[in-house]
């Protein structure tokens, strides 16, 4: 069974990396423009994500101001998130919820955000994180193989990883997990033919059967 005491080394280890995930270049936004962000980045490269949100919030900034947006008007700002039709829709629908039933202020509970449409756990869990510094542990693929790869979790799924993680992780440091093992997974730890060679954190891994590394 792994160690707690190994996973927040491997924590404090990668926190020490110089670059921060895309959310993370976000998060001075107001909390709005965090979820709105991350809604946008769902199934989408980050620089594709960044472009769309700058255009998108150069013009229309707030709940008020996108739900009362046409989609025709949306849709080309948007187009580098992908699937910006479904999107478009998507984001217009939460600003009109948001600024309907919360007064225009993007709610601080994980329940309440994820009764938004379009809005799952993981999405949830980075508003948490990025917009309100609040614990969360939000599981993308990143997240759910990595954990399994250093061997914290046996899991199938991101839900059942983020379940496992938030009974492994000291609470303090949830903050850390998704920011560290996402721009572990993007620049060390790739998902088809990671640079084990270079890992800082390789003596940790319990990963097994690998035929290939760089």
């Amino acid at each position: 069974m792994v160690h707690k005491k190994n996973i927040v080394k491997i924590i404090n280890i990668l926190k020490k990396k110089s670059e921060i995930s895309m959310l993370a270049s976000l998060s001075k936004r107001p909390p709005f423009q965090v979820l709105i962000s991350t809604v946008l980045s769902a199934r989408n490269k980050d620089e594709m994500t960044i472009i769309a949100t700058k255009k998108l919030f150069a013009k229309y900034k707030t709940p008020k101001q996108i739900a009362e947006a046409p989609l025709k008007k949306l849709e080309p700002l948007i187009k580098q998130s992908g699937f910006y039709k479904t999107k478009a829709k998507r984001i217009k629908e939460i600003s009109r919820i948001i600024l309907n039933k919360y007064k225009g202020i993007v709610p601080e509970d994980m329940d309440k955000l994820v009764e938004l449409p379009g809005v799952g756990r993981k999405t949830a869990g980075c508003v948490m994180v990025y917009a309100f510094d609040l614990p969360a542990i939000p599981v993308d693929t990143h997240v759910h193989k990595i954990a399994n790869r250093l061997g914290w979790v046996k899991t199938r799924t991101p839900e059942k990883t983020e379940q496992a993680l938030m009974k492994l992780v000291p609470k303090r440091y949830w903050l850390d997990v998704n920011e560290v093992l996402v721009i572990h997974g993007q620049t060390t730890c790739t998902p088809i033919s990671p640079f084990c060679s270079k890992c800082q954190v390789r003596k940790y891994c319990k990963r097994v059967g690998v035929k290939k590394s760089r």
